[in-house]
């Protein structure tokens, strides 16, 4: 590599750009000395304007990444593969280093050479010359620096990236006087070579070794002990284990047509375990705890069941509303109250965990949902940190339920309140970052002792501790006091330990305004962590972190100093050029994880971050005074319950917009593709910063995209179809159509088992009132799905069966129902409505069905069936209708009315349980199944299909044609899928 370095002007006014050290003692006329950055402002709470010193230092980058990735590898590596890495790193490396130092090393001056504004007259290291250690600005006899002159041979210069440049001396500019350096880093015309230090190689040789064995031995306790090899035999024993991690829920999920259940999940580990044939052996092996139980969720939590005990942390007030687990026989769960480093004895059977790579060595599922047996008490830390977080959920009782959810999680990481439904928002609009315990929440709290990060350059001067007269190491050492405070009531498990070294990464950029300093603390922060905890490298949140944190320290400057030149206001150009950056770096690896890139992103977290800050200072406020007064504290929680109602209404908002996001591959090849869109993306906007007009044009086009007007929606895709008369909506397996009742009217006859999906097939169709919603049965496939059709919209009533099982999904709808002061009413034989040109009838379950020979059998012969009139359009809607009810059915009154169908909705998404008596009856055009791709049950039947098909009937299907809707009548009917 060759370039010409040509000398610059003089600056007579400028110190030297890096610090001396002894070279002043060497040349003191030629070097004026500088002290460091603060020091040498004469006060003592250092500068106001600290200068940028150098250029980026990236020295340390490519060991930070060679740990990484050797972490990342070696994880569940063989041990030979493990040792044999860092043998052969650690044997490079000295060898690097012995021939650094025979042959004189990297950044050697004699004769003459110099470095950097380093010169000497004999062998000497990097920076270092005979006689004495010199930096930038300093010389030695025979020797040169920047603005001076040597004895003529080659030079060789040492940058701060570690490279080394050759070259040959051409003088002193002519105009400047001795003593004064130019403005250049050197006055070498001379081309240049440029060659990477065998010291640097060193390092990163060396960095490998270390992450080779802190992997090997981390993922050696995978391996080794009693734990593996008794999970591979399914094994039953009895443990004593030790809690690594909080509590937490399986997220409520459909299974076919019922909710799974809900366990409790936590990390542990094994330490002393037991055979069936008595046999004790001590060990350390990571597991995964599941505590089945069936645990569900109830309002009201009677505190004096919960057990006692310091390892359960302080209880709340008994009688306050928490959605606490609990067992069907309504007892909250006492696992979910256990706190980290609590020891416990257990009975359980150990199972291979099934994905490989993970940190567990086997699951532990404990299948007795009693109250645990408690063997050793939590630390006093984690009793501490239990205390706090139990006063800050208690003082948010009674607030609104979204900030209630919310500010535990955005002050310390506490998401047991958050729903499904409010969790899936935040995924969408890529807030969920906010749920979890990040650097800024560290940042906002350390921010109050030096000023806000929008004045970064004054920080020292905006904060608390320049107004109480406090000198920079004072501040430092609050600084680190707030920092393990944080760590402590968080619970010092990876993401909080990462979260507290990437806050104190911006922490040193508010308190020095060294922009150029960070990249390597970064760089620091990620080589530690990696090397103290290996599995970090594999950890998606990891990388999230740290390449958004990587945004805002390179990209983030740029990019709002680009927007400040076009005149965007300086605030605003901070906020814009930060969203935007940690947007196109993580974007690709969220792609990875949702299989889905959100749209709204940025403009989102625009709005929400002006929130962010004060909801976070108030909760910490809320955290801190709990214990002492707690009336303050809840009034604390009150007005930080404010911004955060702010952070879920934007999270809400932009998640129901119809283009809110779009499906992407889920794959690392996605990734890629989604990494080189961002950068042709980046290429255009810059050439259209330079065209306001059109920029404003791409920024309509995009507003188009994301609200979807239906009109302009219709006219470009066709969908809906216009006139249409009934919609099946695209569910997956379970069932949710629509009958068109008026503009942006339509009865919801089921909710299909995803909110989401419900709720974007409602958005699309333009719906926003709901007269009726009909329940055909309580099944989760048909039922879950409801908070998703009642988001939003104004909904007069809710129908339902008469059979009230299962359970726990009569509950569920109940709940809902109340919670937003909607009627339930009981759906008949014989019922008739009518609104508009819609018109309906129920024809089964019958209204007395315990006294009639018609008794529905379990919920899905009990399931509502309604014979539909729409403006000529005949429909038959048979639920999940199983054979004996259709045939019921066919020998009831209403049985007389079912010939000659214009649209079937063919019973329990095309089973091959279908009487052929009904079918022949109906005799309908078009037969319609809504069933999820590449589902497990079968469905739909190819006998069924086939059957209809015999019958003159046009078979759909959603797991293959989407969401089909249905217009016209006669011999104009017409049907189209989206």
């Amino acid at each position: 590599m060759r370039r010409d370095v040509r000398a610059r002007d003089c600056a007579p006014d400028r110190a030297p750009e890096r610090p001396v050290d002894r070279a002043a003692d060497i040349a003191p006329d030629l070097v004026p000395s500088r002290a460091a950055v603060h020091a040498a402002s004469g006060s003592r709470l250092g500068a106001s304007h600290p200068r940028q010193e150098g250029p980026t230092d990236l020295r340390l980058v490519p060991p930070a990444l060679a740990a990484w990735a050797t972490a990342a590898l070696m994880l569940d590596a063989p041990p030979g593969w493990a040792a044999g890495a860092a043998v052969v790193g650690l044997v490079a490396a000295g060898v690097l280093l012995l021939m650094r130092r025979r042959g004189g090393g990297d950044g050697e001056v004699r004769g003459g050479e110099g470095g950097d504004g380093q010169a000497g007259g004999g062998g000497a290291g990097d920076g270092q010359v005979g006689g004495g250690e010199a930096s930038d600005g300093g010389a030695s006899d025979g020797g040169a620096s920047d603005g001076g002159a040597g004895g003529g041979s080659p030079a060789r210069l040492k940058r701060s990236d570690g490279l080394s440049i050759e070259g040959r001396p051409t003088g002193p500019e002519p105009d400047c006087p001795p003593g004064q350096l130019t403005r250049s880093r050197s006055q070498y015309s001379a081309p240049v070579r440029i060659s990477w230090p065998r010291a640097s190689v060193a390092a990163v040789l060396l960095c490998v070794a270390a992450a080779a064995v802190s992997a090997g031995l981390h993922g050696a306790d995978l391996r080794r002990g009693p734990v593996p090899g008794l999970a591979r035999e399914y094994a039953t024993v009895t443990a004593e284990v030790e809690l690594t991690s909080d509590p937490r829920l399986t997220r409520p999920r459909v299974k076919g047509d019922h909710m799974a259940p809900t366990s409790v999940l936590i990390n542990a580990d094994v330490r002393r375990v037991e055979e069936t044939d008595g046999t004790a052996v001590v060990t350390r092996a990571p597991v995964l705890m599941i505590i089945d139980g069936g645990w569900g969720a109830s309002r009201d939590v009677d505190e004096t069941q919960r057990p006692s005990g310091t390892a359960y942390g302080m209880p709340r007030s008994s009688g306050t509303a928490h959605d606490t687990p609990r067992p069907s026989d309504g007892r909250p769960s006492p696992w979910l109250s256990l706190l980290p480093s609590t020891r416990l004895r257990v009975t359980a059977t150990l199972a291979p965990s099934l994905m490989d790579g993970d940190r567990i060595a086997a699951v532990l599922r404990v299948r007795d949902p009693a109250v645990p047996e408690v063997v050793g008490e939590p630390s006093a830390a984690q009793r501490l940190a239990g205390r706090l977080r139990a006063g800050l959920r208690e003082a948010t009782d009674g607030l609104p339920a979204d900030a209630r959810a919310l500010l535990p999680g955005l002050v310390v990481g506490d998401t047991s309140r958050i729903t499904p439904e409010l969790d899936e928002a935040f995924k969408e609009t890529d807030l969920a970052h906010t749920l979890a315990v990040s650097g800024s929440n560290l940042t906002i709290i350390l921010a109050l002792l030096i000023g806000p990060p929008g004045t970064a350059q004054l920080a020292e001067r905006r904060g608390l501790a320049p107004r109480l007269g406090i000198s920079l190491r004072t501040t430092a050492l609050l600084g680190g006091a707030l920092t393990l405070a944080f760590v402590v009531v968080c619970r010092p498990d990876p993401s909080v330990l990462r979260a507290a070294a990437c806050g104190a990464v911006v922490l040193l950029a508010l308190a020095t305004g060294r922009r150029r300093s960070l990249i390597p603390a970064l760089a620091t922060a990620v080589l530690l962590l990696v090397l103290y905890d290996p599995w970090l490298a594999r950890s998606y949140g990891f990388l999230l972190s740290v390449l958004a944190t990587g945004a805002l320290l390179t990209f983030a400057p740029r990019w709002s100093a680009a927007l400040q030149r076009r005149r965007v206001p300086p605030r605003l150009a901070e906020a814009l050029a930060a969203a935007a950056a940690a947007q196109a770096l993580c974007a690709p690896v969220v792609a990875v994880l949702s299989a889905r890139v959100s749209l709204v992103a940025v403009p989102c977290n625009l709005l929400a971050e002006f929130a962010i800050a004060p909801a976070t200072v108030l909760g910490f406020a809320a955290l801190a005074t709990a214990p002492l007064a707690m009336p303050l504290a809840k009034a604390l929680a009150w007005g930080a319950s404010w911004p955060t109602g702010w952070i879920a209404d934007v999270a809400r908002t932009g998640a129901a917009l119809p283009g809110a996001g779009v499906d992407w591959p889920g794959s690392w090849t996605g990734a890629v593709l989604l990494a080189l869109v961002t950068v042709l993306v980046l290429l255009a906007g810059r050439r259209l910063l330079r065209h306001p007009w059109w920029c404003g044009v791409c920024g309509v086009l995009l507003l188009l995209v994301v609200v979807q007007p239906p009109p302009l929606t219709r006219a470009v895709t066709g969908w809906p179809l216009p006139g249409w008369r009934f919609a099946m909506c695209d569910v997956g397996q379970g069932d949710a159509m629509v009958l068109a009742a008026g503009e942006g009217t339509g009865v919801v006859v089921d909710a299909g088992p995803d909110p989401t999906l419900v709720d974007r097939c409602l958005r699309t169709l333009g719906i926003t009132r709901i007269p009726l919603v009909v329940l055909t049965h309580f099944h989760a496939d048909h039922v879950a799905g409801l908070p998703g059709v009642l988001r939003g919209r104004a909904v007069g009533a809710i129908e339902t069966t008469g059979h009230e099982e299962p359970v726990d999904q009569v509950e569920f709808v109940r709940r809902e129902a109340v919670d937003r002061h909607i009627p339930v009413t009981r759906a008949a034989a014989g019922e008739e409505r009518r609104t508009g040109a819609l018109s309906w009838q129920v024809v089964w379950p019958p209204a007395h069905p315990s006294h009639s020979a018609l008794a529905p059998d379990g919920p899905n012969d009990a399931s509502v069936t309604l014979l539909v009139r729409s403006a000529g359009l005949r429909l038959l809607l048979l639920g999940d209708l199983e054979p004996p009810a259709q045939r019921a059915l066919l020998r009831s009154p209403a049985g007389a009315l079912l010939g000659g169908v214009d649209v079937l909705k063919v019973a329990h998404h095309g089973s091959a349980y279908q009487d052929p008596e009904l079918i022949r009856r109906a005799a309908p055009r078009l037969a319609l199944i809504s069933c999820g791709a590449d589902n497990t049950y079968g469905h739909p039947a190819p006998g069924t299909v086939a059957a209809l098909r015999a019958q003159g009937a046009v078979v759909l299907r959603t797991d293959e044609d989407g969401a089909l809707a249905v217009a016209g009548t006669g011999a104009e009917l017409r049907v189209a899928g989206d």
